[in-house]
Formats: C-alpha cells, structure tokens, sequence
C-alpha cells in the first residue's frame, strides 16, 4: 500500500511539475515530456503487473491534460512500453546512458506514432511538418532531463523483483 501511494504522490508531483510549474518558465518548445520519462524508467525497472497499467494510466493523464484527441498518447504510450519491456530483461537497466538513450527512441518513437496516428485520423493539414519540427528540441530536452534522473540516487538501487 505505501508503494502505491508513493507511486501516486510521484505522478502527481511530477504532472503538477509538468502542467503548473514549467510551463512559467519555460517556452512549450522546451518542455520535458516528464510523463514519458517515468513511462520509460517503469518500463526497465518495475514489474510488469505494475508498469503496464500505470504506462496506459499516464499516456491517458497526458491525453487528458493535452486536451488532444483522447487515447493518442495513452496507445503511443503502450506501444512504446510493449517494446521497452521485451528488451529490458536483455539489457542492463542500471545504466545512465541506457536512460538517456532509451528516452531518446522512446521520444521519437512516440512523436512518430502521434504524427502516424494524426495524419490517418485527423482532417487538419501540416500535422506531421509541425511535429517534426518540434522532434529535435523535443528530444534532446528529454534526453537532458533523462541524465538528471539517472543522477538521482534512486536510479542506482536494483530493480524491482518480478
């Protein structure tokens, strides 16, 4: 019980970190996708029973406070999950450039499944050129905000059992 409400205090500080504070001092070009990185640090180091409700759960908390098309980030989110999880048994996840490098596909992943989705589903014009656009600062925000968290000293604790 303390591990979920330890869990759920995480995602809401990160998510109030994320929609109130940043957005004062940062442009939206420059934001970190911080929901992503917690998807991504689950997806190498908790258990599935755990880390696949929670990937879904906050692909659709992004989806939610987007105000985009609901289930986008929630399905690009799980699709990215799926994959991480069948290589992080193979892979040593207590390793910082594995982070850094695991949130950067992760990253250009998701923006791809979304501008995949969008141009499939969506009527507007010039989705795919803005969010391409938006790819490269995108990702190397995340990639900078991954390196910090694997400077945390959380990250160096060994993985939860499965």
């Amino acid at each position: 019980m303390t591990g979920f409400l330890k869990g759920t205090a995480l995602v809401l500080g990160v998510v109030l970190l994320q929609t109130s504070v940043l957005p004062q001092y940062l442009l939206s070009l420059y934001k970190p996708d911080l929901l992503l990185i917690l998807m991504v640090f689950l997806a190498l180091r908790a258990p599935v029973s755990t880390s696949l409700p929670a990937a879904y759960g906050l692909g659709l908390l992004k989806d939610c406070l987007s105000g985009l098309y609901l289930g986008l980030n929630a399905f690009s989110f799980l699709l990215v999950y799926l994959v991480l999880k069948t290589l992080s048994d193979r892979l040593y996840v207590q390793n910082a450039l594995l982070l850094v490098l695991t949130v950067s596909l992760s990253t250009f992943a998701t923006m791809l499944i979304n501008a995949l989705l969008l141009s499939i589903f969506s009527e507007a014009a010039g989705i795919f050129s803005s969010l391409m656009a938006a790819l490269i600062p995108h990702l190397l925000v995340n990639a900078f905000v991954a390196s910090l968290v694997a400077a945390l000293p959380e990250f160096g604790r060994p993985r939860t059992a499965k």
